[in-house]
């Protein structure tokens, strides 16, 4: 059987040569005669695997001493309660809001504190994002929060809000590491890593130490405080570790890939290919307004419900698979992450062609 174009939005494709990797090792990692699934994340081995890992991932994307790399579990959803919990300090946060995930974050946020929606594209279907540059930013409000690329919605901010000297928290869940990053404009930044980077189960977050205190809300849970897992080096209890193993496998293959600026160059030139043919397509539209489009997650529609139903069947069988919108909107999304080859942009663009000359 051959593998298919995964265009999945998460848990989305692997670097191929990563999941060989990972195939060899799997009975003996390295001579320790066991997997790495079967291995104690106290032994040397691990220590190794989830060091190394982090130091990687601080070379790529330029992390600061003073910011604190933990690799975490209940993916980004957890994250909602957490960072209030950690960080609402006033029990008062602002939050711009651009799709479903941002949504979602900041109703839990309301369960404690103060939430201020200071920005939202809710008006046009989450098509746009906003113009942050000078936002209402709350006085007392202890952080900003976006979701930088909404997967749902295919947008992505190309500039950071201004949020007025206040700390900014970011979920680049389906962007991370896709293209060089300031960490040092960011107090926060987190993401599942099921789109990117690994399997799902892990959550990485990267945040600056003045941000970790004992001073957190009450009836925080001891597995809820960032303290607890940045003093223990995410080795509190049993971490995700094969999760973590193949993260760092993805590390070290963006580095020999050339880094972040080779991967958001990559990226660039996967999404011109689709976006260039959407353009002028007949039959197909993006759905997002061309200044604020993200590389990674690109919707698009037929404006026929039948007719997007009949081209992702039709695309399946062509080895094109995962192109179904998300449920909330319908419609087509191609997620063209890292991993996927450009090779499976194109054949998306040839099979697009084909259908509509079929269809039209």
């Amino acid at each position: 059987m051959s593998r298919v174009y995964n265009f999945s939005a998460g848990p989305a494709v692997l670097p191929e040569e990563v999941l060989r990797e990972a195939a060899e090792e799997m009975l003996d990692y390295r001579g320790t005669g066991m997997s790495v699934m079967e291995m104690s994340h106290r032994s040397k081995a691990f220590e190794e695997i989830i060091t190394t890992a982090e130091q990687d991932l601080r070379d790529l994307m330029g992390i600061p001493d003073n910011y604190k790399v933990l690799f975490l579990q209940g993916g980004a959803s957890q994250q909602f309660a957490m960072i209030p919990m950690n960080l609402m300090k006033n029990r008062v946060a602002d939050y711009i809001v651009t799709g479903q995930w941002a949504k979602k974050a900041a109703k839990e946020a309301e369960k404690y504190g103060k939430v201020n929606r200071i920005a939202s594209s809710e008006d046009k279907t989450f098509s746009y994002i906003p113009d942050c540059s000078d936002l209402p930013v709350s006085e007392d409000a202890d952080y900003v929060y976006i979701c930088e690329n909404n997967t749902i919605y295919g947008t992505k901010f190309k500039t950071l809000p201004n949020t007025k000297g206040k700390t900014l928290v970011a979920d680049v869940s389906s962007c991370f590491l896709s293209e060089p990053v300031d960490v040092t404009k960011y107090g926060v930044i987190y993401g599942g890593v099921q789109k990117n980077i690994g399997p799902a189960g892990v959550v990485i977050v990267i945040i600056r130490e003045d941000l970790i205190t004992e001073d957190v809300l009450p009836g925080t849970p001891t597995m809820l405080t960032y303290k607890t897992h940045a003093d223990a080096d995410s080795l509190y209890n049993t971490p995700p570790a094969y999760g973590i193993y193949i993260c760092g496998k993805v590390f070290k293959w963006i580095k020999a890939m050339g880094g972040l600026e080779a991967m958001k160059e990559r990226n660039e030139k996967k999404a011109k290919v689709l976006y260039d043919f959407l353009d002028q397509s007949k039959l197909f539209k993006g759905t997002v307004v061309k200044e604020d489009r993200s590389l990674m997650n690109v919707p698009f529609v037929t404006g026929d419900a039948d007719l997007d139903a009949k081209f992702v069947k039709e695309a399946k069988e062509a080895g094109l698979e995962n192109l179904k919108g998300h449920r909330s909107v319908g419609g087509m999304r191609a997620s063209i992450y890292n991993a996927m080859p450009y090779e499976g942009v194109v054949a998306l663009v040839d099979f697009m062609k084909k259908f509509e000359e079929e269809n039209l």
